[in-house]
């Protein structure tokens, strides 16, 4: 019982320093972009010479309040980069949210030598690898982030990432209390408990079939949505303005909000309407 009672005192003086430091912290001051490199893993570069895994990031915050916010960690698909998906990332941010999303070293559209597949296996643990970074004490985002609520995302290999972080063994990240995958499938691994679950998908997905997204939705416990956008492709509806991607923006918004905060449980259902269909089991 004794230690149970440090424990506690120890968390609160945690969460005291860490709001201090947020707002000792001005969001002018607050670095766009981190040049993070985890120097325990590696990559391998077009000619066999390996070197420390470089995980740039970039970081978008609220427009307003002081902290400490919610962190969501954005995984980008193949070919791609952080920017493809700025609309989205920003609406995340302008609803309260520090959004970070690392480039893939190995998968991204600037990655040495062009894009492998093969290196997917490696990201559930860059993501992890990020969320102990803006966390450490020496980063300057410490007490600007709140350590309890953390949700990770991503859109196709991206959402595949974001799902082995959340749920699969043996990738599992246990700090992690929301996620959302969009046009996603399975990396591999074996779901073993996991956060709250958003999956959505387009009906007309031409690269991840909407059955994917659909079996990462039954593979989960409750609560968990699925959200079905009528006859949207596979990425469109999460970079292009329009119908689809408003729907996303509303539909992911609330759902953070209530799994991270303490918007309520309807709004996800409400956000849904005229977009898309939801399937929701709170």
């Amino acid at each position: 019982m004794v230690v149970r009672g440090v424990s506690l005192t120890l968390a609160a003086v945690a969460a005291a320093v860490a709001v201090s430091a947020a707002h000792a912290a001005p969001r002018a001051s607050l670095p766009l972009r981190l040049d993070l490199v985890d120097t325990s893993r590696v990559l391998k570069l077009p000619g066999g010479r390996r070197v420390p895994r470089p995980l740039a990031t970039s970081l978008w915050y609220p427009s307003s309040g002081s902290g400490p916010w919610p962190l969501v960690v954005f995984a980008h698909g193949f070919r791609s980069l952080p920017g493809t998906y700025a609309r989205l990332l920003r609406a995340w941010a302008d609803a309260g949210y520090v959004v970070a999303a690392p480039i893939f070293p190995g998968e991204s559209a600037d990655a040495p030598g062009g894009p492998e597949r093969e290196d997917l296996v490696n990201e559930p643990r860059d993501v992890s690898f990020v969320i102990s970074r803006l966390l450490a004490p020496d980063s300057p985002l410490h007490g600007v982030i709140d350590p309890l609520r953390i949700a990770v995302a991503g859109q196709s290999d991206g959402a595949m990432t974001a799902f082995a972080t959340a749920y699969d063994r043996p990738w599992r990240d246990p700090r992690v209390r929301a996620a959302i995958v969009l046009s996603g499938a399975q990396l591999g691994g074996r779901v073993e408990g996991g956060p709250p679950l958003l999956a959505v998908t387009g009906t007309a997905d031409e690269i991840n079939a909407p059955a994917n997204t659909i079996a990462l939705f039954d593979a989960v416990a409750r609560p968990k949505f699925l959200l079905l956008l009528r006859g949207a492709p596979h990425l469109a509806p999460f970079t292009r303005p329009g119908l689809w991607l408003a729907t996303v923006e509303k539909v992911s918004t609330a759902f953070l909000a209530h799994y991270l905060g303490d918007g309520p449980l309807d709004a996800v259902a409400k956000a849904a309407s005229g977009g898309g269909s939801l399937t929701a089991e709170p």
